[in-house]
C-alpha cells in the first residue's frame, strides 16, 4: 500500500508541539542527543546556504539575460520600501498604544532570569565550515550570472545548471526531510531552558500587540501584491504558511530558503524569478525584524522614560533597513546588526543593549517568520513585471515542478 505524504506544515506544526511537550518530560540524556543532532545539521545548513545562493541566483540571472539588472534593482526597492514601512508602521502603532500598556518593570531581573538559564551542551560537535558567507555567495552569484549573460558562455551555463541541480537535490533529500526534526530539537531545547517562557510571561501584553502587528503587515503586503497578480491575498498567504512555519523554528531567513522557495513556485511564481528573489529577500529583506526591533526598542524607551521623537525614529527605522542587510543568516543576527545604531541614534546604554537583545531574542521567531513570508508577495510582485509566461502556464509549470520533487 503507497504511504500517503503529510505535508510539511502539519510536519512543522507537530514538530512544533511535540517539542515542547517532550520538554517536559525528557530526561537530560535525551535532550542532548537531540541537541547534537541539531548542532550537526545547522553546521550542514550553514555550510550549503551560500551554495543554495550560487546555485540559483547565478543561473537565473544567466537564464533571464538583460532583465536581471531591472529585476535586481526593483526586488532590492521593493524589499526597502517593505523593510521601512514595517517600522515605520510598528512606531505609529507602537506610540498609539504601548503607554497605556506598560508599567513599571524591573528591567534588571528580566536580565538575570534570562542569563540564569544553563546551556544544554550537545555529546560533540562537528564543523563544517561553509566556503564562503552569504553576502559574497550573493555578490559573486551576481557577477558571475551578469557576465554569463553578456559574454554568452554555454560551458559555463551547463556548469551552474547542473551545480543548481546538485544543490536541489541536497534540499529535496536531505534538509526538506530533517527540517521537521530540527525544529522539534530547538523547541525542545527552548522547554527544557525556560528561558524564552520567561521573558514572554513578563512582556505579554507587548508581545500581544507586536504580534497582532505582524499579522496585520503580513495581510497588507499580500494585498498589495494581489493589487497586481490579481489572485486572492489569503490563498497566497496560506500558500506560504509551511515557509512560515519553517522560519518559526529555524529563526533564520536563510536558513529557510529551500522552503521558501518551494512554496513561491508553488503560488505561481516561475521558477527562475523565484531562485533569483528568494535567496536575494532573504538577505534584504527585513520587513518582521525592523518592526520587531522598532517596537521593543520604543517599548524599552517608554518603560525606562527615555525621551523620543517621530524625526529620530524615521532616521533610526530608515538606518535599521540598510543596516539589517549586513546581518548574518543566524537566529539573533538582525538585533546584533543593529546595537551600533540603538547605542548612536537611541541612547541605549549597555545594560538597555542587553534587555533589547533579551525581549527580541524571546520574539525572534516570528520576525524571522514575516520576513520570509513576506518574500513571497515580493517574488509576486517581480513574477508580474518580468514572468516569459501567462499566470496560468506558470501555475501549470509550478504543479508539474513540485509533482516531480514530491
Amino acid at each position: 500500500m503507497k504511504l500517503t505524504k503529510i505535508n510539511l506544515l502539519w510536519k512543522i506544526l507537530a514538530a512544533i508541539v511535540l517539542g515542547i511537550g517532550c520538554g517536559l518530560i525528557i530526561p537530560q540524556w535525551g535532550a542532548r542527543l537531540f541537541v547534537t543532532f541539531n548542532s550537526i545539521f545547522s553546521q550542514f545548513l550553514g555550510f550549503l546556504i551560500p551554495l543554495i545562493i550560487v546555485g540559483f541566483v547565478a543561473p537565473a540571472i544567466f537564464e533571464v539575460g538583460n532583465k536581471a539588472g531591472k529585476m535586481l534593482l526593483l526586488t532590492i526597492i521593493l524589499a526597502y520600501l517593505s523593510t521601512i514601512g514595517g517600522g515605520l508602521f510598528a512606531y505609529f502603532i507602537s506610540d498609539a498604544t504601548f503607554p497605556s500598556l506598560i508599567s513599571a518593570k524591573d528591567a534588571a531581573e528580566i536580565t538575570r532570569e534570562t542569563s540564569d538559564t544553563s546551556a544544554i551542551e550537545p555529546f560533540f560537535t562537528v564543523r563544517i565550515p561553509a566556503l564562503m558567507d552569504v553576502m559574497t555567495a550573493l555578490v559573486l552569484s551576481f557577477l558571475v550570472g551578469i557576465c554569463m549573460a553578456y559574454l554568452n558562455t554555454p560551458t559555463l551555463k551547463n556548469f551552474f545548471n547542473e551545480f543548481r541541480d546538485i544543490v536541489s537535490m541536497s534540499i529535496g533529500k536531505v534538509i526538506i526531510p530533517l527540517l521537521p526534526l530540527y525544529i522539534f530539537g530547538i523547541f525542545l531545547d527552548m522547554t527544557i531552558k525556560g528561558e524564552v517562557m520567561e521573558v514572554l510571561s513578563a512582556f505579554a501584553k507587548i508581545i500581544g500587540v507586536i504580534f497582532a502587528m505582524h499579522i496585520v503587515l503580513l495581510v497588507a503586503q499580500y494585498v498589495i501584491a494581489a493589487i497586481f497578480v490579481r489572485k486572492n491575498p489569503f490563498k497566497m498567504l496560506f500558500t506560504m504558511l509551511p515557509a512560515y512555519f519553517t522560519a518559526l523554528g529555524t529563526q533564520s531567513s536563510a536558513a529557510t530558503i529551500p522552503v521558501t522557495l518551494r512554496q513561491c513556485i508553488k503560488m505561481g511564481v516561475e521558477e527562475e524569478i523565484a531562485g533569483f528573489t528568494v535567496p536575494l529577500c532573504a538577505t534584504v529583506h527585513m520587513a518582521g525584524s525592523c518592526m520587531k526591533i522598532t517596537a521593543c526598542a520604543l517599548a524599552l524607551m517608554i518603560m525606562q522614560g527615555i525621551p523620543y521623537s517621530t524625526p529620530m525614529f524615521v532616521g533610526f527605522i530608515c538606518m535599521l533597513g540598510i543596516s539589517m542587510v549586513a546581518a548574518p543568516g543566524v537566529p539573533g543576527g538582525c538585533i546584533m546588526a543593529a546595537l551600533g545604531l540603538l547605542a548612536g541614534m537611541l541612547g541605549f546604554s549597555e545594560s538597555d543593549q542587553a534587555l533589547m537583545i533579551a525581549l527580541y531574542i524571546a520574539m525572534d521567531s516570528f520576525g524571522t517568520a514575516c520576513n520570509v513570508t513576506g518574500d513571497g508577495a515580493i517574488s509576486q510582485i517581480v513574477n508580474f513585471f518580468f514572468a516569459r509566461h501567462n499566470p496560468s502556464a506558470a501555475d501549470n509549470e509550478a504543479t508539474t515542478l513540485l509533482t516531480s520533487t514530491d
